[in-house]
C-alpha cells in the first residue's frame, strides 16, 4: 500500500451506479441541448420563496423545454396515482408522480448550490439525463431548483447523474471559441463502494443481489473510510448515500475537497486503497510493518466485524475455499499439519479453522525459519483481505466523473437512494428502504394526525421517507452554515490585507 502521499501533503472496473465523463460514440451518448432559456435568466433576482414553490409555477425562471400543461389547478388536491402490482419503477406515470411529489429539490438545490441565493455553483453545474428510452443526455445545466424539477417532470429521467462545475454553462460550451474554455472547475470528492468487489469472499449471494449478510461489507466500508476522511484529512462534511441495489456512496463537499484537482485527488484514494490483484500465492494484501497509523487504525475497527461478519456469517473457508487461507499462511510445516486436520474434518467451520492455525502454531508446528511476529503479521493481512474496503478507485480520481445523485429510483429494485447516518451505521438496512411504488401508496393513504393539523405538509413528510430528507435536510444546513462562515472570514481576511 503506497503511503508516499500523507494527509499533510493532501491533498477495477466501472460500477453500475456510475458514469465516466469520456469520449463516446454518438451511438451510446446524446449531446443533447435544450432550447436556451432566457439570456437574463442567469442574471435575474430570485424571490427566495418562488424559488423553493412546491407548485409548478415559476414564472421568473420559465423552463428551457417545451412546456406541458398544469394537470390540474395548484389549489386541487393531487389525484392519486393508479398503482397496480404491474405497475414498474419507471412506469412515467410512477416517475412523474415522484418527481412532482416526493423529490427534495429544494435541498438538493442547496446542497450544490452553497447558498439559498442562486449561485453559479448550481447554474454552471452539469447534470446528465437517463430517459425511458435508454437515451443518455451529457451536459444539462438548470439555474433554479424549480427549473430542473420541471425537466425532470417533462422528460421523466429514470435517474440523473451529477457531475462537476464548469467555468461556463454547459449549455453553451458549443459557442465558445476555444473548447479548452470549457473546462471543469470544482466538484465534491467521491466515492463508490460497490458490492460486485466482494463476491470472491462473500458466500451469501453474487451479482446485484444483497443480504443483511454481505451488506456488513458495506459497513465495514463506511467505518473505514469515513474516519479516514474526517481524522487524516479533516474533512467535515461527509454524505453517504445508498446507491438503490449493492452499494454506497460518498460525497465529500468540504470547499477544500471540492477545489482540488485530479492529481490531489488520485493521492487520496491511492491512500485509500490496498487490495491489489494478488501475487503468485493469491495475497492481495502486501503491507510493509510497521503498519501505517491508518492501517493500524483500520484492523481495529474490522477485527471484531471480522470474527462475527467473516468467520461466522460469511463461512469463507468450505472445503473447497481452505486451500487459499492454507496459501496466505507464511510456514509449509504448518500448513501441511492443517491441511491434514481438515482433511479429517471436512465439515469444520471456518472459525474453527481459524482458530486451528494459532493451536498448531503454539503446538510445535512452526519451522525454525518461522516467528510467531511473522505469523502474526500473515493473519493481519487476512483479516485486512476479508474486510478493508474495496474502493472502485476510478470513480474518485478524476474532477469530471459524473456519479447518480442522491433521492432518485433504482430502476431495477425501485429503491431511493436515500442518505445513510453515520452515527448509527450499522442500523441502516438496505433490504427496509422504501421503494417508490410504496412511497406514492403511503401519500394517497395518509390521513394525519391530531399533530399535524393545521399544518401543510409536503408530500415526502407523510411519507417513510420523511427521516431520510430531513437527514439531508441537516446535512445541507451544516455545510450552508460553514460555507457562509468561510466566506466571511475571506472577506474579513481580504479587508485586512489592504490596511497600511
Amino acid at each position: 500500500m503506497p503511503h508516499s502521499i500523507t494527509p499533510e501533503s493532501t491533498p477495477q472496473e466501472e460500477s453500475q451506479d456510475s458514469v465516466t465523463v469520456k469520449a463516446e460514440p454518438e451511438t451510446q451518448t446524446q449531446d443533447f441541448d435544450m432550447p436556451d432559456a432566457p439570456a437574463e435568466a442567469d442574471k435575474a433576482k430570485v424571490n427566495l420563496e418562488d424559488l423553493f414553490n412546491d407548485e409548478d409555477s415559476d414564472n421568473e425562471f420559465s423552463s428551457s423545454a417545451p412546456q406541458i400543461k398544469a394537470e390540474q389547478p395548484p389549489s386541487s388536491p393531487p389525484v392519486p396515482v393508479a398503482i397496480s402490482s404491474k405497475s414498474g419503477y419507471s412506469d412515467p406515470e410512477v416517475m412523474r408522480a415522484f418527481y412532482q411529489r416526493l423529490f427534495p429539490f429544494r435541498y438538493l438545490f442547496q446542497w450544490l448550490n452553497h447558498s439559498p441565493s442562486p449561485t453559479n455553483d448550481f447554474a454552471h453545474r452539469e447534470f446528465a439525463f437517463t430517459l425511458p428510452n435508454d437515451a443518455y443526455l451529457r451536459y444539462q445545466s438548470f439555474p433554479t431548483a424549480d427549473v430542473l424539477r420541471k425537466q425532470c417532470v417533462q422528460m421523466l429521467p429514470s435517474r440523473f447523474e451529477i457531475g462537476p462545475v464548469y467555468s461556463t454553462n454547459p449549455r453553451d460550451r458549443k459557442t465558445l471559441r476555444k473548447a479548452s474554455a470549457f473546462r471543469p472547475l470544482t466538484k465534491e470528492l467521491v466515492f463508490d463502494i460497490d458490492m460486485t468487489d466482494y463476491d470472491d469472499i462473500r458466500t451469501c449471494c453474487t451479482g446485484a443481489s444483497i443480504c443483511h449478510k454481505c451488506w456488513a461489507f458495506i459497513t465495514m466500508a463506511i467505518k473505514v473510510v469515513d474516519v479516514a476522511l474526517r481524522d487524516d484529512y479533516g474533512f467535515k462534511h461527509i454524505l453517504w448515500v445508498y446507491s438503490g441495489r449493492r452499494g454506497a456512496h460518498a460525497w465529500v463537499c468540504d470547499k477544500r475537497a471540492r477545489e482540488m484537482d485530479d492529481t490531489k485527488r488520485r493521492a487520496i484514494a491511492g491512500y485509500l486503497e490496498l487490495l491489489k490483484g494478488g501475487d503468485q500465492s493469491g495475497k492481495k494484501v502486501n503491507v510493509r510493518r510497521p503498519l501505517h497509523p491508518h492501517l493500524e487504525r483500520s484492523l481495529n475497527i474490522l477485527k471484531e466485524h471480522f470474527q462475527t461478519s467473516i468467520l461466522h456469517e460469511q463461512d469463507p473457508w468450505s472445503e473447497e475455499k481452505a486451500a487459499h487461507l492454507l496459501q496466505l499462511l507464511p510456514d509449509q510445516t504448518l500448513r501441511s499439519e492443517l491441511e491434514k486436520k481438515w482433511a479429517a474434518s471436512p465439515s469444520r467451520p471456518s472459525a474453527r479453522k481459524w482458530t486451528d492455525v494459532d493451536e498448531l502454531a503454539k503446538a510445535g508446528s512452526l519451522s525454525a525459519s518461522t516467528t510467531t511476529k511473522s505469523l502474526l503479521e500473515a493473519k493481519q493481512d487476512i483479516v485486512l483481505e476479508y474486510t478493508y474496503p474495496r474502493l472502485d478507485a476510478e470513480v474518485s480520481k478524476k474532477l469530471n466523473h459524473l456519479l447518480k445523485s442522491p433521492f432518485v429510483v433504482h430502476p431495477g429494485t425501485g429503491r431511493v437512494c436515500v442518505p445513510i447516518d453515520t452515527r448509527k451505521v450499522e442500523e441502516f438496512d438496505p433490504l427496509d428502504v422504501p421503494t417508490v411504488t410504496e412511497l406514492l401508496a403511503e401519500v394517497d393513504e395518509w390521513e394525519g394526525g391530531e399533530e399535524d393539523e393545521g399544518k401543510k405538509l409536503a408530500d415526502w413528510e407523510k411519507t417513510r421517507l420523511k427521516p431520510y430528507v430531513e437527514l439531508f435536510r441537516e446535512f445541507v444546513a451544516g455545510l450552508l452554515k460553514d460555507e457562509k462562515a468561510g466566506v466571511k472570514r475571506e472577506r474579513e481576511e481580504g479587508e485586512d490585507a489592504m490596511e497600511f
